[in-house]
């Protein structure tokens, strides 16, 4: 399935069903679009399924079309509510997914064009609250790809700005490498109507204040974050793939970050990060088979600290001590910025 979760198909899809299937979330991790990374994080998969159930779950009571169906215990799927001990297995409602051509470097998407509903929409939606330093924007205008006026803003933005409003941004979401792109652009290579645009930005919206809502209560700032979304059989939105996570977002508690972010700022301060950037300008396409450097695994203490960072987590979200013996998110935090700031002295 991918570089962090696998799928198990127990229903093929078809374009006027959905088909059965359940999400496996694994321990893996990627940073940098590498895939996965040589060492796995303890716990996180589990982490990641609970939360994600736990949100899908109150997206339900808001009338929110989502895949989920429920938790996977015993061969059974039950609810969040229902289950006896943590599990890293979510059944959803599976849709057809239609890979756009590749010839040469020019990506086809046509037979997006008359297509009804039924089928994941082959975008990633990106929500921007603040720009912290490590955002991709930056870069982005740095380069001279995209200006302030098209992100909304009257001038170069500052690290930490807070946006008001949110910046709503979309990437591709099947190509090999997936690029950002303006939305008249993502409206035509996936076949979206320009009502249908504003309604997938009024989503994200939507889900933006609801994830921001569920993590003030535990004293962290929803910095960005990204969603998915399919078309159902009447072509209604349907939220997909899983909302929410330290995989999907970025927190932060006093300026620390709350989330895999943790493993790509001590990764920025590898060789191997330097060889993936020049790989990267030097051939878009195929700079992972030429980089000339892998990476290492994390230091062991550094593992154990962000996975007890997504074990409570999900602990304090969900008001229940899925996970024994992990310390208050707050503790863990400040030994990880501790460890970092001496990676880094």
């Amino acid at each position: 399935m991918g570089s962090v979760k696998d799928l198990e198909v127990l229903k093929a899809a078809d374009s006027k069903k959905p088909g059965k299937a359940r999400f496996i979330y694994s321990d893996r991790y990627s940073v940098f679009d590498w895939g996965e990374m040589p060492d796995n994080i303890p716990e996180k998969g589990a982490a990641i399924t609970l939360l994600g159930a736990y949100f899908f779950e109150k997206l339900e009571k808001m009338d929110i079309c989502t895949h989920y169906v429920g938790l996977v215990e015993d061969g059974k799927v039950r609810k969040l509510s229902d289950i006896h001990r943590v599990t890293n297995a979510m059944e959803i409602d599976l849709l057809p997914v239609i890979r756009p051509e590749l010839t040469g470097d020019i990506y086809d998407y046509s037979a997006y064009r008359d297509l009804k509903g039924q089928h994941l929409i082959p975008l990633e939606i990106i929500y921007r609250n603040t720009l912290p330093p490590g955002s991709s924007v930056f870069r982005r205008l740095k380069e001279g790809k995209i200006t302030p006026q098209d992100l909304g803003l009257d001038s170069f933005p500052t690290p930490n700005q807070k946006l008001e409003p949110p910046i709503i941004d979309v990437s591709t979401k099947l190509e090999i490498t997936d690029r950002y792109i303006s939305w008249p652009e993502a409206g035509l290579i996936s076949g979206l109507s320009d009502q249908e645009i504003l309604d997938l930005k009024d989503l994200t919206r939507v889900l933006n204040n609801f994830i921001s809502d569920e993590y003030s209560k535990i004293g962290l700032i929803n910095e960005d974050g990204k969603i998915e979304v399919g078309f159902d059989s009447e072509r209604r939105l349907m939220l997909v793939d899983v909302l929410g996570t330290l995989d999907e977002c970025r927190f932060t508690l006093n300026g620390m970050p709350v989330s895999k972010e943790i493993a790509r700022v001590y990764y920025r301060n590898t060789p191997w990060y330097q060889a993936v950037e020049e790989a990267k300008k030097a051939d878009r396409q195929n700079w992972k088979k030429i980089c000339r450097l892998q990476p290492e695994p994390l230091p062991s203490r550094l593992k154990e600290l962000i996975s007890q960072v997504y074990c409570a987590c999900t602990n304090e979200i969900t008001e229940n001590e899925w996970f024994n013996d992990i310390p208050p998110l707050k503790d863990i935090l400040e030994e990880i910025r501790e460890y970092l700031d001496g990676e880094t002295s």
